[in-house]
Formats: C-alpha cells, structure tokens, sequence
C-alpha cells in the first residue's frame, strides 16, 4: 500500500516539474519512484525514507549540477560563411536575380538578390541573408 503513495507523490512532483522547469522536483520525482519499488519489496518504511534521501541526494547533487551547467552553455560559435549570415555588406556591382557583387568586411562576394524580383543599385546597403556555396543573398537595408 505504501507504494501507492510514493507513486502518488511521484506523480504530483512530476506534473510540478512540467510547470516549473527546475529540474529539482523531476528529480526528486524519481527518488520518489525508487522509494515506490523499495515499498514494493517490503523492505519497511526506513528503507523506502533511504532509498528517497539517497536518490534525492544523488538527483540534486551530482545530476542536476551537471545539467544546468550543459543547460546554461552558450550557443556555439559560428564560424567560416555561417558568420557572414547577418552581416551588412555593400554593392559594388548591381546586383539581380543572376547576379551582382558585395563587399562584406574587406571581401567581394558574388552575390544575388534574396527576393528575384528586386534590382539592387551599386552603394546600396544590404543584409546577408544567406550563403549558397560562394554567392551571398542578400536583401536590402530599409
């Protein structure tokens, strides 16, 4: 019967986890299920407190450190043409549908219009908006 409860208590840790998303309570859900399986053994409730605290211990201690810590890490570095995605750049051929040239950084890349419909003139001011192989797309600034 004891079992019972501690799947209750499991339950109830769990839905709260899915509303606050600490990651504690999820945990202390699954020492809550451990003292469920000792309960089921019929070990006594001295075991079932144990096999909780331990768990519990176990859960917050080493787990939940090393989660939030891979949780709270910095989106990666984008590195090579992925960087230039986002960047202004400036026309220094017309630039169409097929073809054209921009400056980004100190670099002329070949380049076409994002949106085929539009003629950018030489000096406009662009955003690049995507790289395919060694052409930028690119839109112009508003």
């Amino acid at each position: 019967m004891g079992w019972i409860i501690w799947l209750i208590v499991a339950a109830v840790l769990g839905v709260a986890e899915l509303l606050t998303v600490t990651l504690a309570l999820g945990l202390l859900s699954v020492a809550a299920v451990a003292a469920a399986v000792v309960s089921a053994a019929g070990l006594g409730v001295p075991a079932e407190l144990g096999a909780f605290a331990v768990v519990a211990a176990a859960g917050l201690g080493v787990i939940r450190p090393i989660a939030m810590r891979h949780i709270k890490q910095p989106p990666p570095l984008r590195t090579g043409v992925a960087a230039l995605v986002g960047r202004s750049a400036i026309v220094v051929e017309e630039v169409n549908r097929h073809t054209g040239r921009v400056r980004i950084g100190g670099e002329i890349w070949t380049s076409r219009a994002y949106d085929e419909s539009l003629v950018i003139p030489v000096g406009a001011m662009v955003d690049v908006m995507q790289i395919e192989g060694v052409t930028a797309l690119v839109y112009p600034r508003e």
